[in-house]
């Protein structure tokens, strides 16, 4: 897959079949379009081209906006990758591009510039300053500019739910990162570096590592004890481990960690960078009467968290 930063640089020459999204998360609803685009430019007789943006579109329209994401753009371009397009167009969105209406969009940057001869539209997607357009104007538009307009369709759950980055963050807001594995296809995931914390899980039997996450607009799940599986960095394999986000209430503790402790593991991580991948949540945060009755609760969670990743009970589709 080729990678152009636009308007820095342009594709290479010829006519591409192409969609243009966010893409937070990359999940089923979106690899089910990019499947959807290789088809198209297959019948057309051109390249396949995926239009993202570096940042946040509404991060540029008001600056002050803090987003809370799935994926950094690191990982969505290895994902994206991984679906086997063409050509990744990463737009350096700016005050200029957000003014554009969809028709003006649709012409000085997918035809002129990127050379689209045939769009692809998700079901709900929409672009331009004002966002009031939507699919028919985009066929509207592109009869006039010799842009063929086709719209995708949905991918819903099995309660009728379509899945959606919207879906998935209210998902992992809540907790539920077994329903948020199944809209993404794969296991959500942090990442972050070890630093020093304040041993209690080592004073209970249970070291911990804490985590500094390296991307600050990475959403966090909800508080809660979860099951997880761990990469360490410099370490091919995965590890089984449970992981605490939340408070320390037993301990008196306000201010929020994330703290994850790998079963049976011994060695020195301190700064080292883990990926964590949630498979499941064990339980919500809560106050114990005394030191002795969390570490049996633990000690429970361990083994729940043992059986439950070993097993494999839950795994994501692809």
């Amino acid at each position: 897959m080729r990678i152009v930063y636009y308007p820095d640089n342009r594709p290479d020459s010829g006519h591409y079949a192409a969609t243009i999204g966010f893409f937070d998360g990359v999940h089923r609803g979106h690899r089910f379009v990019t499947e959807h685009l290789k088809e198209v430019a297959a019948a057309h007789g051109c390249q396949s081209m995926v239009i993202t943006f570096e940042r946040h579109p509404r991060q540029v329209v008001q600056p002050e906006w803090q987003p809370q994401l799935l994926t950094t753009l690191e990982e969505k371009t290895d994902l994206l990758a991984q679906a086997g397009i063409d050509v990744l167009v990463v737009l350096r969105f700016d005050c200029a591009m957000a003014g554009l209406s969809a028709r003006q969009f649709m012409e000085t940057v997918l035809r002129d510039s990127l050379r689209v001869s045939v769009l692809l539209t998700g079901y709900d997607n929409r672009f331009g300053h004002d966002r009031r357009e939507g699919f028919n104007d985009y066929v509207a538009y592109g009869r006039e500019l010799g842009i063929e307009v086709i719209q995708s369709r949905a991918v819903s759950l099995s309660d009728g739910r379509n899945v959606s980055s919207s879906l998935v963050r209210r998902l992992v807001t809540e907790g539920d990162v077994a329903q948020a594995n199944e809209c993404l296809g794969r296991h959500y995931q942090l990442t972050g570096r070890v630093v020093h914390g304040e041993q209690v899980g080592r004073q209970l039997g249970f070291p911990t590592a804490n985590l500094e996450l390296t991307d600050l607009h990475r959403l966090v799940p909800a508080v809660g004890v979860y099951a997880v599986e761990v990469a360490i960095e410099g370490d091919d394999s995965r590890h089984i481990g449970m992981m605490n986000i939340g408070h320390r209430p037993t301990f008196g503790s306000h201010h929020s960690t994330l703290e994850v402790n790998i079963l049976d593991f011994i060695g020195d991580l301190y700064g080292k960078t883990l990926t964590v991948f949630f498979v499941c949540r064990l339980r919500s945060e809560q106050r114990f009467d005394s030191p002795e009755a969390l570490k049996k609760q633990m000690q429970h969670d361990a083994n729940q968290a043992r059986s439950i990743v070993s097993s494999q009970l839950f795994t994501p589709p692809i």
